[in-house]
C-alpha cells in the first residue's frame, strides 16, 4: 500500500469554521450546505475546539431548543491534530488507536491548513491492491442496528449513540429498508423537523452488495453513488451487515501491519547488508594509499585515514576540529581557493593540483579531489577529499622536460624550445598585423678562452654572460642557447627597427664588458645578426637562416658588432641612430633648437588672441630636420622629456623679454606629449617656470591629444585642474581624430577644442566632415568652450566656417609659423602701432 505521501497532498483546504457563539443549528446549517463532516470554532485566530458530524448524536432532538445552544457548549476539545508532514499510513494508525474521525492538518507554527478525515485517508490511501483481493463479509459490521420505522428521532439517535455507529437500518416488517446516518442527523439540526418518526426522514432506497462481493466494488459504489454506507445482504436477501468508508479502512490496517512487519523484516536484513558494507568500507580506507580527509559542512575535520597521517605527519588528534587550512603552503592566492570553493558550490566536486604543508614544514604537491556529500533533503552534510602526493612524479616530469626543452648548462631554451615560441610568435605577428625580430648571437673568438682556459672555465663564461644577457631583456623576449658560443634572441611585439637596434646595442655592450672567472679577467666579443618579420621571411626557419646570414656578415666587417639582413635596412638604422645621437646631444646642450610661433586669430575681427609654440632643430651635421622625423624619434629614444624642457624654458624666456620691452605678447600653448604629462612633477615644474621668468597667470597654456587623457581619466583630471589653478588654458589638439568620448568630455577642466585640419579641409566636400564639424561646435557652445579650426588655407574654407560656432583661426592663411623676430614685428609691433 502506498502509504509515504504526506497528508497534505489530501487534506480539505477549505475550513469551515463558525465563532463560539453561533448557534448549532446555524452552524449544522453550514455543514449541510457544504457537505462538510466537520466545523472549526475558531476565536482571534485560535482554534477553540470542533463540532463534527458523530457530535449529532448527542442531541436530544425531544428539545427543540437543544439545536438552538451556542456550539461552544457541545464542541469537542481540544482539537486532534497533525503535522503537515505526516504521512497517510500515520494518519490511518492515528485513526485506529485515537478512534477519531477528524484531525486539523497544521503547519510547523500550528497553524492550521486543513482538515482529512477516515473518509479522505480509505478514498486516497492506495488500498486497491488490498481491496482486490478481500471480500465484503471480511470487513462489514455484523447485526447492524435496526430502527423500526415508528420510533421517535430522539430515541433513534440515543440508540446509535449507544451502539457507538454512525448509521442504523430504519424499516423491516414489510416495510421498505431505509438509512439514517449522522449527516442526516446534522440536517435534521440544522432544520428541526420535530420528534418525528425516524421511518418519514430514512433515505431510500437502500443501496445493497453482496456478502461476497469483493471490496473494490463496494467502494467504487460508495464513489459512484456519492454515499457512505451499504447494506450487505447474505444469500438469502437478508441485511446482514453494514459497509462504510469506517470499515473499509479498519479492515485495511490487518493488511498494513501485515506489510510494516514485511517492511521492518526487509530493513533489519538491509541494516545487516549496510553494517556488513560498512565494515568492509572502513577496511578499504584504512588499507587505502590515498589520503582522505571527511569535513563537517563548515569544513572542520572530523575524520583522516592511516594514510594521511602518514603523508602529512598529523594524526585525528592533531587536525580534529580544524579545518584542511591548516596544510596551506601559502603558494596559492584567495583567489585560486575561491574558485575551488565556486565550483564546489555550483558542481559539488573540483579537482586538482595544490600544493600543501607537511607537519614536519615540508612542501608537497598532491593531487586532491573534493566532493560534497548530500544528505535525503539535499543538504552538504559532509565533504570528502582524496589525495595523491605527487611531489616526485612531478619532479620526474619537469625533470624529463627540462632535458628536452632547456640547455642542462644554462637552463634556457633550446633549438626544440625556440621553434615551438618561434613558430607561434611568428603566427600571433601575423594575425595581429605586428612586427617580431630575431638576433642572432655569436661569441667572438671563444675558442680561444676553451683551449687557453680550459672548458670548465668556458662554461663559466656561458653561464655569466646568461646572466648579463637576460638584464637586457624583457620579460616576454626569449633567450635560447643554440649550442656552443650561439644563442638565439627573439623579440615579440616589435614597432620600429630603432627598439631592436637599440637592444642589440645594449647586448653587445654586456658582452664586451670584463669577466672575472677565477684570478683570470678578460674580455670577450660578440657579432649580431638581425631579421624581421615579415620583412625577412614569414616562418621561422627563413628568419634563423636570415639572421644568421646577417650574423656572418657583421663578422666579416669588423665584429663586435651587428649587422641587419637588409643592406637598407642597415644604412637607414646607420642613419637613424647617428641622428639619435645627434638630437642627443642637442637636448643635453640646446644648440640648434629653435622656436617658432603660430598665430591664432579671431575668425570675425582678425585679432591675434594666441599662440602656438612649434619646436624646431637645425643640426649642424644633417641641417635643418623635419619636426615629422625628430618628434618620433624623441617619443622612441626618450629624448622627448629634456627637448620638453627646453621648449618651455625657450617660450618662456621668448615671453618675458618681449614682456619686458613693453610689449603684450598673446597666450602662447606648448604641445605636451603624453610622456611629459604624467610625469609627477609636471605641475610643479610649470609653477615653477611662472615663478623664474615672472609671467602672469594664464600667459603659458597647453595642448594634448585626446588619447593622453583617456587612459587614467580621474588622475588626467586632477592634474587639469592644477594647471587650470595655475591660469593655463587647457586645449585638445585634434579633436575628433581619436577614440572621442563626448561622455567624459564635460568632466575635464579644459576650455578650448582644435578641430583637427582634415574636417576643415574636406568642408563643403564630405557631408560627414560638415556634420561632425556641427556637433562637435554646438556641443563646445553648450559646454563654454573656445573651437580652433586647425589647417585654414583658403577664404573658401574661412567663409564656410562662418555657420559653425568656431572661435580662433589656425593656418596658412592667417599665419604661418614663423621665428620670433618675424612674429614680433608682424603681430606685436603690428599691433602695438595701431594702438
Amino acid at each position: 500500500m502506498t502509504q509515504d505521501f504526506p497528508i497534505e497532498r489530501i487534506m480539505q483546504t477549505g475550513l469551515l469554521s463558525c465563532g463560539p457563539a453561533t448557534p448549532l443549528c446555524e452552524a449544522a446549517a453550514r455543514m449541510s450546505a457544504r457537505c462538510c463532516s466537520s466545523i472549526l470554532i475558531v476565536q482571534d485566530g485560535r482554534t477553540l475546539g470542533i463540532w463534527t458530524e458523530q457530535d449529532s448524536l448527542a442531541i436530544d432532538f425531544a428539545d427543540p431548543a437543544m439545536v438552538r445552544r451556542p456550539i461552544a457548549e457541545v464542541m469537542s476539545q481540544p482539537v486532534a491534530r497533525l503535522p503537515r508532514h505526516a504521512t497517510v499510513g500515520e494518519a490511518a494508525m492515528r485513526f485506529a488507536v485515537e478512534r477519531c474521525r477528524h484531525f486539523l492538518v497544521v503547519d510547523d507554527a500550528d497553524r492550521p491548513l486543513g482538515i482529512v478525515s477516515q473518509t479522505d485517508v480509505a478514498l486516497n490511501q492506495g488500498l486497491e491492491p488490498y481491496l482486490r483481493l478481500r471480500e465484503v463479509h471480511g470487513a462489514m459490521r455484523r447485526s447492524p442496528l435496526v430502527l423500526p420505522g415508528d420510533l421517535s428521532l430522539a430515541e433513534a439517535a440515543r440508540r446509535m449513540r449507544q451502539r457507538g455507529g454512525d448509521a442504523a437500518v430504519v424499516g423491516g416488517d414489510g416495510q421498505e429498508l431505509g438509512i439514517l446516518t449522522e449527516r442526516d442527523l446534522v440536517r435534521f439540526v440544522a432544520r428541526h423537523p420535530g420528534n418525528v418518526p425516524v421511518g418519514e426522514l430514512a433515505s431510500r432506497p437502500l443501496l445493497t452488495i453482496g456478502a461476497n462481493d469483493p471490496l473494490i466494488q463496494a467502494r467504487e459504489l460508495l464513489v459512484g453513488q456519492g454515499i457512505r454506507h451499504l447494506a450487505v445482504l447474505d444469500e438469502a436477501g437478508r441485511v446482514d451487515g453494514l459497509l462504510g468508508f469506517q470499515d473499509i479502512l479498519a479492515g485495511a490496517e490487518y493488511g498494513y501491519l501485515q506489510d510494516l512487519r514485511e517492511a521492518l523484516e526487509q530493513r533489519d536484513q538491509a541494516l545487516a547488508k549496510s553494517r556488513e558494507n560498512l565494515q568492509l568500507a572502513e577496511r578499504v580506507i584504512d588499507a587505502s594509499l590515498e589520503g582522505i580527509i571527511i569535513t563537517d559542512p563548515q569544513t572542520r575535520i572530523e575524520f583522516v585515514n592511516p594514510a594521511f597521517t602518514h603523508m602529512t605527519g598529523y594524526s585525528l588528534e592533531d587536525v580534529a576540529g580544524h579545518t584542511p587550512a591548516i596544510l596551506s603552503s601559502g603558494r596559492h592566492d584567495a583567489a585560486f581557493y575561491r574558485d575551488m570553493w565556486q565550483s564546489l558550490q555550483e558542481s559539488g566536486f573540483w579537482r586538482g593540483e595544490i600544493w600543501n604543508r607537511r607537519k614536519s614544514g615540508e612542501l608537497y604537491l598532491e593531487l586532491l579531489t573534493i566532493s560534497a556529500i548530500h544528505n535525503e533533503a539535499g543538504e552538504v552534510s559532509h565533504y570528502a577529499a582524496l589525495f595523491t602526493d605527487i611531489t616526485h612524479i612531478r619532479e620526474n616530469e619537469e625533470q624529463v622536460r627540462r632535458l628536452a626543452y632547456y640547455d642542462p648548462l644554462t637552463r634556457l631554451p633550446n633549438r626544440r624550445l625556440l621553434d615551438d615560441r618561434l613558430s607561434l610568435a611568428v603566427r600571433h605577428a601575423h594575425r595581429h598585423g605586428r612586427r617580431l625580430a630575431v638576433l642572432f648571437l655569436d661569441l667572438d673568438h671563444f675558442k680561444r678562452v676553451n683551449d687557453s682556459l680550459g672548458h670548465a672555465l668556458g662554461d663559466e663564461l656561458l653561464v655569466k654572460l646568461t646572466g648579463r644577457l637576460k638584464q637586457h631583456l624583457r620579460e616576454d623576449d626569449t633567450l635560447a642557447r643554440l649550442g656552443g658560443d650561439e644563442f638565439l634572441v627573439l623579440l615579440p611585439d616589435v614597432q620600429e627597427i630603432d627598439e631592436v637596434t637599440r637592444v642589440a646595442r645594449r647586448l653587445i655592450e654586456s658582452v664586451s664588458a670584463p669577466f672575472e672567472l677565477g684570478r683570470h679577467r678578460f674580455r670577450v666579443g660578440c657579432s649580431l645578426g638581425i631579421s624581421l618579420y615579415p620583412d625577412d621571411g614569414d616562418d621561422a626557419e627563413a628568419l634563423v637562416q636570415r639572421a644568421d646570414a646577417a650574423m656572418y656578415r657583421a663578422k666579416q666587417e669588423g665584429r663586435n658588432t651587428y649587422r641587419l639582413f637588409r643592406a637598407e635596412m642597415h644604412v637607414k638604422d646607420h642613419h637613424d641612430l647617428a641622428l639619435e645621437t645627434a638630437l642627443r646631444n642637442t637636448a643635453e646642450t640646446g644648440d640648434g633648437l629653435a622656436v617658432h610661433y603660430q598665430p591664432l586669430v579671431d575668425r570675425d575681427s582678425g585679432e591675434v588672441h594666441g599662440a602656438e609654440a612649434l619646436l624646431r632643430w637645425t643640426s649642424s651635421e644633417f641641417g635643418p630636420v623635419s619636426p615629422g622625423d625628430f618628434i618620433p624619434l624623441a617619443e622612441r629614444s626618450g629624448l622627448i622629456l629634456p627637448l620638453g624642457r627646453r621648449l618651455m624654458h625657450l617660450v618662456a624666456g621668448q615671453l618675458r623679454d618681449w614682456r619686458e620691452s613693453g610689449l603684450s605678447p598673446p597666450r602662447v600653448a606648448i604641445n605636451l606629449s603624453a610622456r611629459q604629462f604624467w610625469q609627477s612633477d609636471l605641475v610643479a615644474e610649470v609653477r615653477q617656470l611662472y615663478e623664474d621668468y615672472d609671467l602672469p597667470p594664464g600667459q603659458i597654456g597647453f595642448e594634448l591629444t585626446e588619447s593622453t587623457l583617456l587612459d587614467k581619466h580621474q588622475q588626467a583630471t586632477d592634474t587639469l585642474a592644477a594647471l587650470r589653478e595655475l591660469g593655463c588654458y587647457i586645449a585638445i589638439d585634434d579633436f575628433g581624430t581619436g577614440y572621442s568620448s563626448l561622455s567624459y568630455l564635460h568632466q575635464l577642466p579644459v576650455t578650448t577644442l582644435k578641430i583637427d585640419r582634415s574636417f576643415v579641409r574636406d568642408l563643403g566636400v564630405s557631408r560627414s566632415s560638415g556634420a561632425i564639424l556641427a556637433a562637435v561646435t554646438g556641443l563646445a557652445r553648450e559646454l563654454g568652450l573656445r573651437v580652433v579650426a586647425e589647417g585654414v588655407e583658403t577664404e573658401a574654407q574661412l567663409e564656410a566656417l562662418r555657420d559653425y560656432h568656431v572661435t580662433l583661426i589656425q593656418g596658412f592663411l592667417t599665419g604661418r609659423p614663423a621665428p620670433a623676430e618675424d612674429f614680433e614685428a608682424r603681430y606685436l609691433r603690428s599691433a602695438l602701432v595701431r594702438t
